[in-house]
């Protein structure tokens, strides 16, 4: 799409409703999704939702509406609300509109796309490829994330999705050989900065795009933030040809904006009040992530889950588009474990030995047997203890402990706080040390001293040094 101004269609406002605002037009009605200008000087835009006559739009503004009046001019585009794009945006920090957040001038840029865009053709798609590896060790063990494919990390509040999702983001930028962009829908002002800080830490803003809607936006502008970021990663793939890894923090949010949209223009609601188009709003989003003929995208996106209800209609819709899901878990968090991932519920397409080799498969089961008959043993340690298992139950038992000890591991992004360097361990290592903890090669080392370690390599500083 060029970077020619639409012609613009003339109205008034005759009804304000909180961030609902009616506009009668002069003639032609703009297009659903087509960008109003509101007020005297213009300066509160909204977005057509709805057509309710002939000459009445319904408009969800996005922006605060104080201070509009009924009777004020309105003046929309003829055509849908569209971004700037382009590779000025790179080393940028922008709002939905591509209108800088970091005081640092205007973006230069001509071309814009459209916000809402049809997905790309089936012939024009191609499949995920070969696994992108992230450095953490449970991650790329029971869940890799794939080239071209759609990762996504769920969990509640407080048990480290942005935390998993930033380190991420250290470990796996600087081997991107594209361009990355960052969606922050409903973002916390501390997180958008601390996110800002380490990507110009890694030296690779002048690759990155970052896109933030804060929480203090309105319902309307929170939508659009993951659309206007999905637009901007388009057009690196499509009309550039580049490799782009888009980073979604948080999908929910976009998810909520929509349920709080939908109320504000009537709709009935449906299940546990969520909007009657939940499973439409989250497929307009994710079936545009994919790999085509043109270029490469991969997605990699925090859920929240709402009351840790995995069960939840939206995480069940999110949980349908991801090739790659990455479960966190409050009881292993409460264990101290982290990251705190659940590996028995955590899954990746990618866990095929075409993908990702035999023995990495082979390994993976293995390791679900065992961590899954100490879940069964669980309750039964607990209450008449340990010495009433068998003695082949007692050496399963070490093995899970020392394996989810293991799991943890110390990340970059935490170093300040914890005092412990970061670690990444590459897969081929991670899959090694797995099957020596399988095999009983730990069996005499004390749990504590695999936590918090990258490989088994570091097991000599941990025990005080190779002749310990």
């Amino acid at each position: 799409m060029n970077g020619t101004s639409p012609q613009s269609l003339h109205g008034r406002v005759i009804g304000i409703r909180g961030t609902v605002v009616d506009i009668r037009f002069d003639g032609r009605l703009p297009p659903v999704n087509a960008l109003v200008h509101l007020g005297e000087d213009g300066s509160t835009r909204a977005c057509v939702r709805a057509h309710l006559s002939g000459n009445v739009a319904r408009t969800i503004s996005v922006e605060p509406t104080r201070g509009l009046r009924m009777g004020e001019p309105a003046r929309a585009e003829s055509e849908p609300i569209s971004v700037p794009v382009g590779e000025g945006l790179l080393g940028r920090v922008v709002d939905l509109f591509g209108e800088p957040l970091d005081g640092r001038g205007p973006v230069a840029s001509t071309a814009r796309r459209r916000l809402h865009s049809p997905p790309p053709a089936a012939s024009e798609r191609r499949p995920w490829s070969d696994v992108y590896p992230t450095g953490i060790k449970v991650v790329d063990l029971f869940c890799p994330f794939l080239h071209g494919g759609r990762a996504a990390v769920f969990g509640g509040a407080g048990v480290g999705k942005t935390v998993i999702l930033t380190e991420f983001i250290h470990s796996a930028i600087a081997q991107l050989s594209g361009v990355a962009v960052f969606a922050g829908i409903g973002e916390r002002s501390r997180e958008g900065l601390e996110l800002w800080e380490e990507i110009q830490r890694r030296g690779v803003l002048d690759r990155t795009a970052l896109v933030f809607g804060q929480m203090k936006e309105t319902p309307g502008a929170r939508q659009l933030v993951g659309l206007s970021a999905l637009g901007i990663a388009e057009h690196f793939r499509d009309d550039l040809g580049k490799a782009v890894l888009l980073v979604v923090d948080n999908l929910y949010r976009h998810v909520q904006a929509g349920m709080e949209v939908s109320g504000l223009l009537g709709r009935m609601p449906s299940r546990v009040g969520y909007q009657p188009t939940l499973a439409a709003d989250i497929a307009e989003l994710e079936e545009r992530v994919t790999a085509t003929t043109s270029g490469d995208m991969m997605s990699v996106q925090a859920v929240y889950v709402p009351a840790d209800d995995f069960s939840d209609p939206a995480v069940v819709h999110a949980f349908w588009h991801m090739d790659s899901t990455l479960m966190l878990s409050r009881d292993v968090a409460a264990e101290g474990l982290y990251p705190a991932v659940d590996p028995l519920r955590s899954s990746s397409k990618a866990l095929d030995p075409s993908v990702v080799g035999a023995r990495h498969a082979e390994v993976v089961e293995h390791a679900r047997e065992v961590l899954g008959r100490y879940a069964e043993l669980r309750d039964i340690i607990s209450m008449l203890g340990l010495d009433e298992l068998s003695e082949s139950d007692r050496q399963l038992v070490g093995r899970a402990m020392r394996l989810r000890a293991y799991f943890t591991q110390p990340f970059f992004v935490t170093e300040a706080f914890t005092g412990r360097p970061g670690r990444s361990v590459p897969v081929a290592q991670t899959v090694r040390d797995v099957q020596a903890i399988l095999d009983g090669g730990c069996d005499a080392v004390p749990v504590a001293k695999l936590t918090q370690i990258g490989g088994l390599d570091d097991l000599d500083a941990a025990l005080g040094g190779p002749d310990a």
